[in-house]
């Protein structure tokens, strides 16, 4: 059963055992439900198109950038593009942002886990830290959290700096603009984009924790401000990639507007690339192999191969297909036809969330079947359009307090529950039962008000690498975080942490009563808590990812021997071939990468345009 209709029956059981009155409310509910779900799969059911044997353009990965550039180059009529994606189609029930946590659980998430550290993810199962990433039309940006950030505009200059011509903010900031149809009444206007495909707004929904998360930061010394627009210090409530309280996917903001209007533009889904097809003589990539079904596919590439599938997938495919670490390469039996840093450079967000109790009402496990609030929901409003209870945010530059428009080294961000109040939370993080039990379990079990303030470490220095463990497409590529690996990483999450320790001292958190939920993870107990020391330990046990996965074919100049793709794109020594995601990230940006992604797409297709005498 599909799940959307699987959702509504429930509702409709549900609606058998209350009172007639609310039962007509919530029959009405349920069926507009089930109509805007079905109305969905049929935008979805436009891509069953005859596959054809050649196209101009092959773009592998319909994630948030692989959908935005198919979308970006079918605007030219005579171009032929296909689009490929590994997963299913999306549906309205991944949309409804409060039921994030249990899309990782699904089978439009990829499931990979890092490899065992001593040095991070010690409270997870096998000291291994699940990756979520997305397997479903749309990538990431279906199981993504939608919050909506650029990053720091310093973030770009220092691209422009190491060598990336053409990626300073000055240059980028266009198509931030031209990818932005933000509905944020304070935006800068200077900054603000407005009429593009992806929305940015505000969820209308805001907790009395999140209130007083926003005025405890202002007692702190922040401004309230538009952190995409001229200066990112500050707090806000949060800015996010919905509108109408739905998730703008990149699949929903630029293929469903275009369904049945563009004939040139094909989508297979469910199909795997398993290989580039590279001529080794004349070093051009020609097309590319998949399979779907248990059927082998070739397909021709008249103009370029673009890679658009992820930190994780799109190093794989490359080395899978000869560009690569050469004696990596000859490891698994797979002749070596571009010598490239391909996998290293690897970086990633993480956060260790610090859980605090209040007397203000707070997200259960029991909100998420309150049919009152899909009711809400369905009139575009209430707590289900809050993206997995994140509701606020701000930026510290914890290096440069006195500097009010600093280059942010922590970000703090509020999630209105505690990691006990839905069950799929620990789950997805694959944190092991017995800490679970020891230090989160009985918030739940006395049904206590909780939240959990994360400090996300903004511009880690560690860096980690994807190798290949099989020359098989269909085994997992090794992924190594390497988290903490640079002792700079630990002393600023560290540091971060003790910043949300702080702001339960203002007014504005004491007002709520909210406390430090004061249960020691047990394997630091001996470090004495509540020390620094206590504290290093935790986030080294407590290491979450914030799914930022980065940099793993990395963008740079000819002269930068750990360069993959010169600053237009095309990988080195390989014609016809090019890569546009967060692979190329150089290094990583002070925010969340989705919006940074979109740019990049938006970018890649003009780039791709102005080379083949469009623009």
């Amino acid at each position: 059963m599909r799940p959307h209709v699987l959702l509504t029956t429930i509702l409709l059981v549900a609606c058998a055992i209350i009172s007639v009155t609310d039962s007509q409310t919530y029959i009405k509910t349920a069926l507009d439900f089930l109509a805007r779900g079905n109305e969905d799969l049929r935008l979805e059911g436009m891509d069953n198109m005859p596959l054809e044997k050649e196209y101009d353009f092959v773009v592998v990965g319909a994630g948030t950038a692989g959908c935005a550039i198919a979308a970006r180059l079918s605007e030219n009529p005579k171009w032929k593009v296909l689009l490929i994606e590994a997963g299913e189609h999306e549906s309205l029930i991944m949309d409804i942002p409060i039921v994030v946590h249990f899309l990782q659980l699904g089978n439009m998430n990829w499931k990979y886990r890092t490899q065992p550290s001593k040095k991070a993810c010690l409270a997870m199962n096998d000291n291994r830290c699940n990756w979520p990433r997305g397997k479903v039309m749309g990538g990431s940006s279906v199981l993504n959290y939608m919050m909506y950030t650029r990053a720091n505009r310093r973030d770009y200059d220092r691209w422009e700096e190491l060598g990336n011509v053409g990626w300073s903010y000055k240059n980028v900031l266009p198509y931030f603009k031209k990818m932005e149809d933000s509905s944020v009444p304070n935006a800068d206007k200077d900054y603000v984009g407005r009429g593009g495909p992806v929305t940015v707004s505000y969820i209308d929904w805001k907790s009395n924790i999140a209130r007083a998360f926003v005025e405890a930061s202002q007692e702190d010394g922040l401004a309230y401000v538009d952190y995409n627009g001229r200066v990112q210090v500050g707090v806000s409530f949060l800015h996010t990639t919905t509108r109408n309280a739905t998730r703008t996917s990149s699949n929903r903001a630029y293929l469903y507007p275009i369904k049945g209007k563009r004939p040139n533009l094909h989508v297979r889904k469910n199909s795997l690339v398993t290989k580039i097809i590279i001529d080794p003589d004349t070093k051009t990539a020609t097309g590319v192999i998949f399979t779907s079904k248990n059927k082998e596919y070739k397909v021709r590439a008249r103009k370029e191969v673009i890679l658009s599938a992820g930190a994780i997938n799109t190093p794989q495919l490359l080395m899978l297909s000869g560009i690569g670490p050469a004696d990596h390469l000859k490891e698994h039996g797979i002749v070596p036809i571009a010598d490239l840093p391909v996998g290293y450079n690897l970086m990633d967000h993480t956060a260790a969330a610090v859980t605090f109790t209040t007397n203000a009402t707070s997200l259960h496990f029991e909100d998420f079947a309150d049919l009152g609030h899909l009711t809400e929901f369905m009139r575009q409003g209430g707590p289900y359009g809050s993206p997995g209870g994140c509701e606020a945010i701000s930026f510290y530059d914890l290096s440069n307090p006195k500097d009010p428009d600093g280059w942010p080294d922590i970000e703090l961000f509020l999630v209105g529950g505690s990691m006990s109040s839905n069950p799929a939370i620990s789950r997805a993080f694959g944190i092991r039962p017995s800490l679970f039990k020891a230090v989160w379990s009985e918030i739940e079990e006395k049904n206590l008000n909780a939240f959990m303030l994360f400090p996300m470490i903004l511009r880690p220095k560690s860096r980690g690498r994807v190798m290949l463990k099989s020359s098989n497409p269909y085994k997992f590529p090794l992924i190594y975080a390497n988290y903490f690996d640079d002792p700079y990483d630990v002393d600023i999450a560290t540091r971060g942490v003790l910043k949300t320790l702080d702001l339960m001292n203002t007014k504005a958190f004491r007002k709520i009563n909210a406390k430090l939920w004061d249960r020691p993870l047990p394997p630091c107990l001996k470090f004495g808590y509540p020390s620094r020391k206590y504290w290093e330990c935790y986030v080294r046990h407590v290491t979450l990812t914030i799914y930022h996965y980065s940099g793993t074919a990395k963008m740079g100049p000819e002269s930068d021997d750990t360069a993959v793709v010169d600053p237009r794109l095309r990988v080195y020594g390989i014609k016809n071939l090019r890569v546009a995601d967060a692979s190329i990230m150089p290094e990583i940006i002070a925010g969340h990468p989705n919006g940074p992604v979109f740019m990049i797409a938006e970018k890649a297709a003009d780039l791709i345009k102005e080379d083949h005498g469009f623009i």
